[in-house]
């Protein structure tokens, strides 16, 4: 799949390669069976309806066969209670299911939803389906067509830290991953020295190498950093070169040229923007309105912004301290409050999980 795009939507892009896949068949190396997850978090599309998945806590990709490739229009779907109604599909109450993550199926436009059953380390994974009319049905994952890839270069899966700052670092080997251009790309942590990772594995997959070393500079702590993980990215064109636009905690946003991102390079990141600190960069969508490119960015402090990113090819990497914001400018989506979760619907419409007073909704919301 190729795109001339200089504004890389990953629904967009994926919307055109569903017109391209059909030929190929990539599924002819899957297996039968259970992919037998320890957990379940990111989420993407790629070509014909093939969901992929991360589980965490084993450090591996699932590529899952969903069966869901028959074209439909979308149209903009609201679930109230949408935890509510995970939980009783589970079985369970609404306090003891998490949402992990959300991606929206391009051919058929219905929602898929990563679930943890319970809290904590025994929590029990599941993937809820959610079509435009509302209704909701579990993916059976004990018996689907599947095809896995292992990271080699995983962090150890153990409790490090003491106290509050306890965490197990294999939890973060994955924070998030797209499909572009028969490659799956994945931002995470691994066991190197210099842990910050992007990997770039071939689908249908064949052997996996190391991700490259991403350093980058952090505005708002005044240093280079190559141990911070990317939180959320997407794929975007600049100029015509393709590149990834990432976001990190505190917020910098990073360019970084797609062709650097080879097994076991070390990549420096232009930092084009910083857009605050103290907060947690969610999800993250390109789109296009009006002739100009955008990014939409949910943040677990600052609400939602909207970055204008038709200057970022003028735009100096920041390469010294910042009080607190500078490069590329945002304006904050006021009457859009308590989005958890944020996904590309269509070319007009996101698709979020917005936190509320009763439990969680989900929500497709005109692109601001």
């Amino acid at each position: 799949m190729k795109t001339t795009l200089r504004s890389l939507s990953l629904s967009a892009a994926l919307a055109f390669a569903a017109t391209q896949s059909f030929a190929i068949n990539w599924t002819a190396n899957f297996k039968e069976g259970s992919p037998e997850f320890k957990s379940i978090g990111q989420l993407a599309f790629g070509p014909d309806g093939i969901l992929f998945a991360a589980d965490s806590k084993s450090a591996a990709i699932i590529a899952i066969d969903t069966g869901d490739n028959k074209a439909a229009s979308g149209r903009p779907m609201k679930v109230e209670g949408i935890n509510g109604k995970v939980a009783a599909l589970l079985g369970t109450k609404a306090d003891d299911i998490l949402i992990n993550d959300l991606a929206v199926n391009p051919i058929s436009h219905k929602a898929y939803l990563s679930v943890s059953r319970g809290r904590g380390p025994d929590a029990a994974p599941a993937l809820v389906r959610v079509d435009p009319s509302g209704n909701l049905e579990l993916v059976a994952l004990d018996k689907v067509k599947f095809s896995r890839a292992e990271l080699a270069d995983a962090p150890m899966d153990k409790i490090v830290g003491e106290g509050n700052r306890q965490s197990n670092p294999r939890m973060e080997s994955i924070t998030d991953l797209a499909y572009l251009d028969d490659k799956v790309l994945v931002a995470g942590l691994s066991n190197e020295e210099f842990s910050s990772s992007l990997r770039t594995i071939p689908f249908p997959f064949a052997t996996i190498k190391n991700g490259a070393i991403v350093e980058i500079y952090h505005g708002s702590h005044g240093r280079y950093e190559t141990r911070a993980p990317i939180r959320t990215f997407v794929p975007f064109n600049v100029g015509h070169e393709p590149q990834l636009i990432a976001a990190y905690t505190c917020t910098p946003l990073v360019q970084m040229p797609l062709k650097d991102l080879t097994p076991g390079a070390k990549v420096k990141g232009k930092t084009v923007a910083e857009l605050g600190n103290m907060n947690r960069p969610i999800d993250m969508i390109a789109y296009q309105k009006d002739g100009k490119d955008y990014l939409l960015l949910a943040n677990s402090a600052r609400g939602v912004m909207k970055v204008s990113t038709d200057k970022i090819e003028a735009v100096n990497g920041i390469t010294e301290r910042v009080p607190d914001k500078a490069g590329l400018t945002y304006e904050t989506i006021k009457d859009v409050s308590g989005v958890e979760q944020l996904a590309a619907f269509d070319a007009n419409n996101a698709l979020v999980v917005r936190k509320t007073d009763k439990g969680q909704d989900l929500e497709a919301l005109p692109l601001p």
